[in-house]
């Protein structure tokens, strides 16, 4: 289970803030070319993300993803001669609106991987979903290539394209319907939905409920813009104590009365068989991955 909860963007022409973001303890930082950079900046960027690039990684550092620019944009190919190297381990795909884009970039992927002596696929795909048109084929994007690993909503874009105020109310509620398609899509092709960024970064109880929220949807990871925001949103992505617990006695009772011939039991006052079972699996899988209990 190769799960990534935080995702930190970093502008990629501010040298300080790659320095310091390869040694933050967030699962993944996205070296960023498009719309945290200015024009004038994208060749220093290119420049300097590529060095970072071709530095050694310390063990239990962040994986290291660009968002390059649009697909199609004139930039873009420049973005991937820069970037795609050994140590690059994915693309950031921004405002995704067909499965073809996905495709486009996946056919030079494998033939910049070829020229480059890496090996076949290694570069995976974070795709943002950040319009209406992008949500309805999400699905169909989500499936389209194996090199895709997530979905990520790109929250400011799609409310400009819905016509939604400036400021962002409550737990982005007016977005709910949006969010829970995402995370459908996603999960119809086993890969991880990753939840927008929070942006107000003094409102910490605001995060701690738009998290929580992400969370219940089935969202598996945020993206962020801080550090202050990195271990809020492993810890409320990451399994609690008390989920781990009933996760490990609903697995032991089952398997007790599975040996009886049992193929549903009453704990706890609930009706546990193989579907719940299986989620309690689950969440001692990522318990397991993220280091939380022993393997």
């Amino acid at each position: 289970m190769d799960l990534k909860r935080s995702w930190m963007f970093v502008p990629g022409h501010r040298q300080k803030m790659i320095d310091k973001a390869l040694g933050l303890n967030t699962d993944a930082i996205m070296l960023d070319i498009e719309d945290g950079v200015a024009p004038s900046e994208k060749d220093t960027a290119r420049q300097l993300i590529g060095e970072a690039l071709d530095r050694p990684k310390a063990p239990n550092s962040p994986a290291r993803f660009v968002r390059i620019n649009a697909i199609g944009h004139a930039r873009m190919d420049a973005d991937i001669d820069s970037v795609v190297r050994p140590g690059l381990e994915g693309l950031v795909l921004p405002k995704v609106e067909t499965p073809e884009e996905v495709m486009k970039v996946d056919a030079i992927l494998t033939q910049r991987e070829r020229q480059q002596k890496m090996l076949a696929g290694r570069v995976k795909l974070l795709v943002a979903i950040e319009s209406p048109r992008g949500l309805l084929n999400a699905p169909a994007i989500a499936a389209r290539s194996a090199r895709v690993c997530g979905l990520m909503f790109g929250a400011e874009d799609f409310s400009r394209e819905l016509g939604l105020p400036t400021s962002r109310e409550g737990e982005a509620r007016d977005l709910l319907y949006a969010r829970s398609a995402m995370v459908i899509a996603a999960a119809s092709a086993h890969v991880q939905a990753v939840d927008g960024v929070w942006v107000d970064l003094k409102d910490t109880e605001g995060l701690a409920g738009y998290g929580r929220q992400s969370r219940r949807l089935g969202f598996s990871a945020m993206s962020l813009i801080h550090p202050s925001q990195i271990d809020p949103i492993n810890q409320m992505f990451s399994p609690t104590a008390e989920e781990i617990d009933y996760a490990q006695r609903v697995i032991q009772a089952f398997e007790e009365a599975n040996a009886r011939g049992d193929g549903s039991i009453a704990f706890g006052g609930q009706l546990i068989d193989r579907p719940i079972v299986e989620r309690a699996r689950r969440t001692m899988e990522m318990a397991k991955a993220l280091g939380i209990v022993a393997s």
